[in-house]
């Protein structure tokens, strides 16, 4: 059975050191993919509403920052799914995650959602809003 996975990776895993909470997750997502003969698919959302967007201005760099850190962080998922003998298809993109999570869970038909890191509130309710129609059986692992 294929199953796809969706690991959602925060800004915080990324900032400097990775947090045990965030090596969990991943490795959660690691193992589900393995027992479940599946693809991880690693989402990064660099947080327009946190970060703005670039545009020619000292905030670029910031964002810039932050996108080669997520970049750095899915280079890392990918090498450790390689050791496990894990295909994981990586994905680095800019926006709210309250709306870009759930629009890739459903864009993949995902199968599992699991979230390193804390998640505002408005992220979680919008991933459980669709995890019914999404995720059978509903299953959102992580918060």
């Amino acid at each position: 059975m294929t199953e796809r996975i969706l690991l959602s990776l925060d800004g915080s895993a990324a900032e400097g050191d990775r947090t045990e909470e965030t090596d969990r997750a991943i490795d959660g997502a690691l193992d589900l993919a393995t027992r479940r003969g599946g693809t991880v698919h690693a989402l990064y959302v660099v947080d327009t509403g946190r970060y703005g967007e670039p545009a020619l201005s000292s905030a670029e760099l910031v964002v810039d920052g932050v996108e080669d850190e997520g970049h750095d962080l899915l280079a890392a998922v990918d090498r450790r799914g390689r050791e496990r003998g894990v295909t994981v298809l990586t994905r680095c993109c800019h926006g709210r995650p309250n709306e870009e999570l759930p629009a890739y869970a459903v864009e993949i038909d995902a199968d599992a959602v699991v979230l390193a890191g804390r998640r505002p509130g408005r992220v979680h309710r919008e991933l459980e809003r669709v995890a019914g129609t999404v995720v059978a059986p509903g299953t959102l692992v992580g918060r």
